[in-house]
């Protein structure tokens, strides 16, 4: 395993660095006074993406592309570190084609869509002209176990038919959403993780509403992490997604990459926190001496540092597995990250925060913003407790399968 970045990556993180503080930064105030205004989206948002198609910094998430689908062509382990310097700001994901629910959705219909269904929906998200949801979260059902989701997708004719609850739906309240991908059940008497299949439900299909934009921790996303009612919502059956009853695979295919990104994201939020503890640190006295000259600081500022490189190591290495193996290979990997980098996230910037004071709970840094969305990543993409399962589960099967160690030498006694 070898995670030095190879020439073509580093050219490209001085270009997407270059980009972020020349173009990026500078739109900063611009963008959070257009939401507060309530201008969503931000008209700079479309600038922007413009001057990062004609710089080749456009779709750089998936890999596999064809020739006549525009973006850069990198794998898993050559994203990560771009992924990170994009995740520094949070909306500039969106102004590389690079941003959630979207690349989840893109790998999605990538894989699994018709010829037709690539035109309609994949082509126009490919370059940016509209944004997609994906409507799994139920409120009715503990969605940790998605083979408990219940909204009904049911054949009529040449129609399918839908109704159901759906909630913490993300980039639904986004008005260029376009496409939400359901996962609902066609198959009530099959087996759990048979039952379920996905549909392709354009946003202004008659019976489907918006009922609301969830606030996070206080905080309202303007693109909206939104509730959504389906009443009798019938699209044409042609627009199954995949096959009928592989909705449960589909949904594992989607979410495996799309934790790999948001872990990658996470930890770029994560240097930043950092840096802008250090130098506050480094410009704040207290008690007769600089902030960075007491003890406790000092620690927090090396604890930090050592748990942020862990943590991207592991994440480098699991985006290898997925690279040079497969999506099975890396579940385990993927299940680890998911845990150990929101946690991490919470950790070092509950530790910036303190270094800043008071200040650090304000919107006057983006640090309270972060240490709530780290909090909200222990649930997206599945809670940690079923993360923690999973990798318990696979130790204990390694261990059943290996009965060959003769282990009971270790028990014999001190230094056996």
């Amino acid at each position: 395993m070898d995670f030095a970045y190879s020439p073509r990556v580093e050219e490209l993180r001085t270009k997407l660095n270059a980009f972020m503080d020349q173009r990026v930064l500078p739109a900063n105030k611009r963008w959070h006074d257009d939401v507060e205004a309530g201008n969503y989206p931000p008209a700079v948002v479309e600038e922007l993406k413009d001057q990062a198609k004609a710089e080749g910094l456009w779709n750089l998430f998936l890999p596999g592309l064809k020739d006549d689908e525009p973006g850069t062509r990198l794998t898993n382990l050559e994203y990560a570190p771009l992924a990170e310097i994009m995740g520094r700001v949070p909306w500039a994901s969106e102004v590389f084609n690079c941003n959630a629910p979207d690349t989840g959705n893109m790998e999605l219909l990538h894989l699994f869509a018709t010829p037709e269904q690539r035109q309609q929906w994949l082509d126009p998200l490919m370059r940016g002209d509209i944004r997609s949801c994906f409507a799994m979260t139920e409120p009715d059902v503990a969605s940790s176990d998605a083979t408990n989701i219940s909204t009904s997708i049911r054949r009529e004719g040449d129609d399918y038919v839908i109704n159901g609850r759906k909630w913490f739906i993300t980039g639904a309240a986004d008005p260029r959403c376009r496409l939400a991908i359901v996962l609902g059940v066609t198959n009530p008497d099959g087996e759990p993780h048979n039952r379920h299949s996905m549909v392709l439900v354009p946003m202004d299909t008659p019976g489907l509403e918006v009922v609301r934009n969830i606030p996070v921790v206080h905080h309202v996303a303007p693109e909206g992490h939104c509730e959504l009612l389906f009443r009798n919502v019938r699209v044409p059956a042609t627009n199954l997604l995949g096959e009928e009853g592989a909705g449960f695979a589909l949904a594992q295919a989607r979410l495996g990459p799309g934790r790999i990104h948001h872990c990658m994201r996470s930890i770029g939020q994560c240097e930043l926190a950092l840096e802008l503890a250090c130098n506050r640190a480094l410009q704040r006295k207290a008690f007769g001496k600089a902030l960075n000259e007491h003890g406790q600081v000092s620690e927090w500022v090396a604890l930090s540092r050592m748990e942020i490189d862990q943590a991207r190591l592991y994440v480098l290495r699991t985006a290898w597995l997925l690279d040079t193996q497969d999506r099975r290979a890396a579940r385990n990997e993927i299940s680890a990250i998911k845990v150990i980098v929101p946690r991490l996230q919470n950790a070092v910037l509950d530790r910036a925060i303190q270094i800043f004071g008071a200040m650090g709970l304000t919107p006057d840094t983006p640090l309270a913003f972060l240490w709530t969305w780290g909090r909200a990543l222990r649930f997206i993409d599945g809670p940690d407790e079923v993360h923690i399962r999973s990798v318990a589960r696979r130790e204990f099967r390694r261990a059943g399968e290996d009965a060959t160690r003769n282990l009971e030498h270790f028990l014999d006694g001190p230094g056996a």
